[in-house]
């Protein structure tokens, strides 16, 4: 995709947004699959379990889904219901599959005491410190009446 010559960045609340609806698409298809590996012991216990199955859908399969999601569509199911993409800072162009990892690695930076995800709201590009990793952007895919950002003159 490449960017218009305006295109607007996406801010910190619609991001939240598109965060807190692929948290709940995740749980909806992760509790499942661990309540029939675990029963109703892992759900009622205090007591973390630390097991293989754990492991691969509390950390695997959120990254390896998030990740291809990234790299193939430009978004998750949130961002896509909210009709945001996430590309390349300087080209426009989809996320590289190592691009990805890195934005997804900070994540982990950004969460110290959430500072990288409130950076959005300062940054000039929206840019959160997992984006500014990466190398990359997130942009609305419709553009609103007045466009705020010139990315041609905005490096």
């Amino acid at each position: 995709m490449k960017l218009g010559r305006y295109q607007e960045y996406a801010g910190f609340w619609i991001r939240s947004a598109a965060a807190i609806i692929d948290t709940v698409i995740l749980l909806m298809l992760i509790l499942p699959m661990i309540y029939l590996i675990y029963s109703s012991y892992y759900l009622g216990s205090e007591r973390s379990i630390d097991g293989g199955w754990e492991t691969l859908f509390s950390w695997l399969f959120p990254f390896v889904l998030t990740v291809l999601f990234w790299t193939y569509r430009s978004a998750t199911p949130g961002k896509m219901i909210l009709k945001l993409k996430i590309v390349d800072a300087k080209t426009g162009e989809p996320l590289s599959i190592t691009q990805s990892i890195i934005r997804y690695l900070g994540y982990y930076l950004s969460s110290i005491m959430c500072l990288g995800f409130i950076w959005i709201i300062f940054s000039r590009k929206k840019q959160g410190w997992h984006d500014m990793l990466a190398g990359t952007v997130v942009v609305r895919t419709e553009n609103r009446d007045v466009p705020d950002v010139d990315l041609e003159n905005n490096a």
